[in-house]
């Protein structure tokens, strides 16, 4: 154990000291938050403001067609129509003419056929449909005047039922559906970080024994300590420093909701005439407040340690396949034939948790949270939504029971493999291995 503690010990510090890792540590959320905006820049950037002049040969879309900050209607009359369709061509600034014809005797199927967009290049699809969307809009108006029926009582009609859910599991708190977004979020983030980061640093691994033993400092090493306390103290070493990294994470990240929290209550309160119109002027401050809110209210604590608990087991466990697999071959090409099957479960794992948004508790969430294979990534996409106890507890009692198995036969390839050069491991070469 001592050999072990040496190893991790060393193994640990000599990541966490890179000045690459304090930077990338410090500065990923961030820079996963600007990266964010910056997408979210990019479709900003890249939305149309288009110009159609609209000749309204029935009189009827007159004043109903409103113009916003992506779509301006303006319309002219009749007899500019020819002359406008002429000098469309050459016109830069106009993206389209809309000729509505005569409406004759309220015949509206006529009006569809014989409507038609001219543009004088292509034209977003998205703009399209709010031109289509409009017409409709105007035309159901027009409808329902001739059926007696009032603007008013449609809207009644169309009223949308709105339906509390409470949650007696989680003391009779509301479920809204921003909390169900937020659960959801949280869920996919949280899956996505320990898929993403149980193969990066579980390669690592792999190629940290790999250049090992092809530098050969590995026949060194192993005079001193026994190949399984190598294989150990790299494992856990990487591990701590992945964990050291989550933990600054999550601390930020609380941090920051609190933040949140506070900060803009604070700011809303100290606004100079801060009355009710200007708190409803603040949507994206309101919005904010509410999600760092629903963040709070849940049970943090429970998944923290469920996602800690999970990450260190599942990435000991495939850890423990990729030294494995690193000890077996003699070269980065050759691994490629076996990390297949360390990532295809996990993978499995990732896409078939998309599926438990909608029912975490269904029997596919369940089996997926209770297979090792799958487990470190389809208990954490399901804890956000709440999971009884018991299953929490048979899960990892299962996952560590796997674990303990799987670095029991990761030792007994490494031990040989470690020392094997030039000799093309087979699976029944390993299955000798790891009988012997």
């Amino acid at each position: 154990m001592n050999n072990i503690f040496l190893i991790t010990k060393r193994e640990f510090l000599t990541q966490v000291k890179k000045r690459s890792f304090i930077i990338l540590t410090l500065l990923a959320p961030i820079m996963i938050i600007a990266f964010g905006a910056v997408i979210g820049l990019m479709f900003k950037a890249n939305e149309s403001h288009s110009i159609i002049e609209v000749v309204d040969k029935s009189g009827l879309f007159k004043d109903q067609l409103k113009s916003d900050e992506k779509l301006n209607y303006v319309f002219i009359s009749t007899a500019d129509e020819k002359s406008k369709i002429n000098n469309l061509k050459n016109n830069e600034s106009l993206d389209g003419i809309l000729i509505l014809p005569e409406l004759d005797n309220q015949n509206y199927d006529g009006l569809e056929k014989n409507a038609r967009l001219v543009v004088n290049s292509k034209i977003g699809f998205d703009t399209k449909q709010r031109i289509v969307s409009d017409i409709t809009n105007v035309i159901k108006k027009e409808k329902i005047k001739q059926l007696g029926i009032a603007e008013t009582q449609l809207d009644n009609l169309d009223k949308s039922f709105t339906l509390k859910t409470i949650n007696v599991s989680e003391g009779n708190k509301e479920d809204s559906d921003l909390s169900f977004g937020i659960k959801t979020g949280l869920s996919m983030v949280l899956m996505y970080v320990t898929f993403m980061f149980i193969i990066i640093y579980g390669v690592r691994v792999m190629r940290s024994v790999l250049e090992e033993k092809n530098n050969r400092v590995v026949e060194i090493i192993i005079s001193s300590v026994k190949p399984f306390e190598l294989m150990m103290g790299k494992i856990l070493g990487v591990t701590l420093v992945a964990l050291t990294q989550f933990i600054i994470w999550i601390t930020m990240s609380v941090i920051g909701a609190l933040v949140l929290n506070t900060g803009f209550s604070s700011i809303q309160k100290n606004i100079p005439g801060g009355n009710e119109e200007m708190m409803g002027k603040m949507d994206i401050t309101q919005i904010a407040t509410q999600v760092s809110h629903s963040l709070l209210e849940l049970n943090f604590p429970l998944i923290i340690f469920v996602f800690i608990i999970f990450f260190l087991l599942g990435y000991i466990f495939y850890s423990s396949i990729y030294a494995a697999i690193g000890s077996a071959v003699d070269n980065e090409t050759e691994t490629q034939q076996f990390t297949l099957f360390a990532i295809l479960p996990l993978t499995l794992g990732m896409y078939g948790s998309f599926s438990l948004m909608n029912n975490p508790d269904g029997p596919l969430g369940f089996w997926l949270s209770m297979i090792p294979f799958t487990s470190p990534v389809a208990m954490i996409a399901r804890i956000p939504f709440g999971v009884p106890a018991w299953q929490i507890a048979l899960s990892i009692t299962l996952l560590l029971g796997t674990t303990v198995f799987m670095i029991f036969l990761a030792g007994k390839i490494y031990r040989v493999g470690i020392l094997m050069y030039g000799n093309k491991a087979t699976l029944k070469e390993l299955w000798r291995w790891i009988k012997g």
